[in-house]
């Protein structure tokens, strides 16, 4: 299985002024094996150290974190030598011994050359606790997960992603349906690893659904232990009203679906907790596209994704063989589907800036904004072979951007005001606009 994450690490690693890095990411999306085959590929040794009730590290890190000491402890709990030239540390579950989490500020003030990463599944809810954090003194990679390519790459299908990654798309056009059926695979499959992990073996949609219900459990196991109790209701609430949110045609969040009569300020911090576990994308509306969009949001208007599509599938209880029936997996809920899955082929490169926007009649909306490469690209996301573009166009007409895109089923084609790319090429968003550049 590959990861893109892995490009991002090993230009962590040749940086000469390089800090300890946190890898983060929501609970099973593949941290763990990341940093394990990251050490694995990329040095001679690596030193992996699991946190989660471990006495002897609880010890380790209890006294003065004395770098020298903290190495001497470690080398006997891995069992070799920790040389910093060719030895990758890795703090896992980081979390559950906050002063190994502070002792990167020492190892990056005291003991640069060695290198470090750490990961938790909670590492955002420690820190939402108050935590003490090495703030300035670390390095971030956010994993989410796999992405299409990636889930073509993990179904041993290297040439569909060569034609992606040359822009070929005269071999997409040919090999569309093939694209397609993947594609449908993938809104049902998701990017969890297990998920596809099990998918590429076994090909049984049941055995999937079945570990993403899993993974779903989990999760709201995690805020039942961990989240204060007085907003436990709350959180639950929140999350469970998403799928009904996105499958809106207006998909901007309204806190009335949550319970009637809510207001902003009784899901705030509900809000917060699900962002700091890693469960949901919030995208905010920008009242206008200019630079930079940040200085533009909304913060009053915004919409909430899942981490995953295959995830949204399961909440949305979306049956195994609706896989088989064609286009029908697309009509149904096809929007939210759709947008779902472009978010998350965009949010993964950290250039993008994403956001959507609205005319302020609300009669026009461009669902995503991205600020990326010193422009800013305005992205209308079509389920379908829809060939029309009415907001886009309005939009287009009104901003005049330097870069519209139309994403859909249609063939790649380029128009007099902007360019259709099919929904199966939009994770190479970024290669294109630098080849267009």
């Amino acid at each position: 299985m590959y990861r893109e994450a892995i490009r991002y690490l090993e230009e962590w690693q040749r940086d000469p002024d390089r800090k300890p890095m946190i890898l983060r990411g929501a609970r099973q999306a593949g941290k763990t094996w990341l940093m394990k085959e990251f050490g694995r590929t990329h040095y001679q040794k690596c030193a992996y150290v699991n946190m989660d009730e471990n006495e002897r590290m609880e010890e380790t890190f209890g006294e003065a974190l004395d770098i020298s000491r903290i190495i001497s402890l470690l080398e006997i709990e891995v069992g070799f030598q920790i040389t910093p030239d060719d030895t990758l540390i890795i703090f896992d579950e980081v979390q559950e011994i906050p002063r190994a989490l502070k002792s990167l500020k020492y190892f990056q003030e005291n003991a640069p050359q060695y290198h470090i990463i750490a990961a938790g599944s909670l590492l955002g809810i420690a820190l939402h606790e108050g935590t003490s954090f090495p703030v300035g003194k670390v390095d971030f990679c956010d994993l989410y997960p796999m992405t299409f390519r990636e889930f073509l790459l993990a179904c041993d299908e290297p040439s569909l992603v060569n034609a992606l990654d040359d822009n070929n798309f005269e071999v997409m056009r040919v090999f569309k349906n093939k694209y397609v059926d993947y594609l449908k695979y993938y809104y049902f499959v998701g990017g969890m690893p297990e998920a596809v992990a099990s998918f590429q073996s076994y090909r049984d949609l049941k055995r999937v659904r079945s570990i993403q219900r899993r993974l779903l459990a989990a999760y709201e196991d995690d805020v039942s232990k961990h989240a204060p109790g007085e907003i436990v209701t709350r959180i639950r609430m929140l999350w469970n009203s998403i799928p009904t949110q996105l499958s809106r045609e207006n998909r901007k969040f309204i806190y009335g679906l949550v319970r009637e009569g809510a207001r902003a300020r009784e899901y705030e911090v509900a809000m917060t907790w699900l962002t700091d576990l890693g469960l949901v994308y919030k995208v905010n509306r920008v009242k206008k596209p200019d630079f930079p969009l940040r200085a533009y949001q909304d913060f009053s208007a915004f919409k909430l994704y899942t981490l995953d599509v295959g995830l949204l599938g399961a909440m949305l209880r979306l049956d195994a063989r609706v896989i088989l029936e064609g286009d029908r997996l697309l009509e149904e809920f096809k929007g939210a589907l759709t947008e779902q899955y472009v978010l998350q082929q965009l949010i993964v490169n950290p250039e993008n800036d994403i956001f959507y926007w609205t005319a302020d009649s609300a009669t026009a909306e461009v669902d995503f904004l991205i600020q990326a490469q010193g422009r800013i690209v305005s992205i209308e996301v079509k389920a379908s072979e829809n060939l029309r573009a009415k907001s886009l166009k309005s939009f287009i007409q009104k901003y005049q951007p330097q870069t519209a895109v139309r994403t859909s089923m249609s063939d790649y084609r380029e128009q007099e005001s902007f360019v259709n790319l099919p929904l199966f090429y939009i994770g190479n968003l970024n290669r294109y606009l630098t080849e267009k550049e």
